[in-house]
């Protein structure tokens, strides 16, 4: 299976490649990758890997070395957005619950299959240009 790469742009849009299974192989979270790396299209672009899920839908943390799977002790955040029983929405983060879940390390691997990318340095085409489908290029015809 392939991973595939999600890049974020400033303006909020989002654009999805398959980025191969060895392009990103061994590339840890928050490293910056160029983007020949991972398409040819994408020369002089260069992104920051934000995060990363795996084929279980396991997200990756930071805090965990390798590329293994753990299961540790998370507080109200990043992958733990559980309430409180019988506390209705009330926009405030529950003092003391904690939850044990299953999370994969940093370094990506081949069983991670989506990382998700931010842009830090803009290349010589747009991305719209290099992600346009065929049918939006074209003229319409009456």
């Amino acid at each position: 299976m392939t991973m595939k790469l999600n890049i974020s742009d400033k303006d909020g849009k989002t654009y999805k490649v398959d980025a191969g299974e060895t392009a990103l192989d061994g590339k840890e979270l928050f490293e910056v990758v160029k983007g020949e790396d991972v398409s040819a299209d994408l020369a002089g672009y260069e992104f920051v890997i934000t995060g990363a899920s795996d084929k279980s839908g396991f997200i990756s943390k930071k805090e965990i070395e390798g590329v293994g799977i753990k299961r540790v002790l998370l507080k109200y955040g990043q992958g733990m957005h559980k309430k409180p029983k019988g506390e209705k929405k009330t926009g405030t983060k529950p003092d003391g619950l904690r939850l044990r879940k299953t999370v994969r390390g940093k370094v990506l691997s081949k069983d991670t299959r989506q990382v998700n990318a931010k842009i830090t340095k803009v290349g010589n085409k747009k991305l719209a240009d290099i992600f346009a489908k065929p049918s939006e290029e074209a003229p319409k015809e009456e």
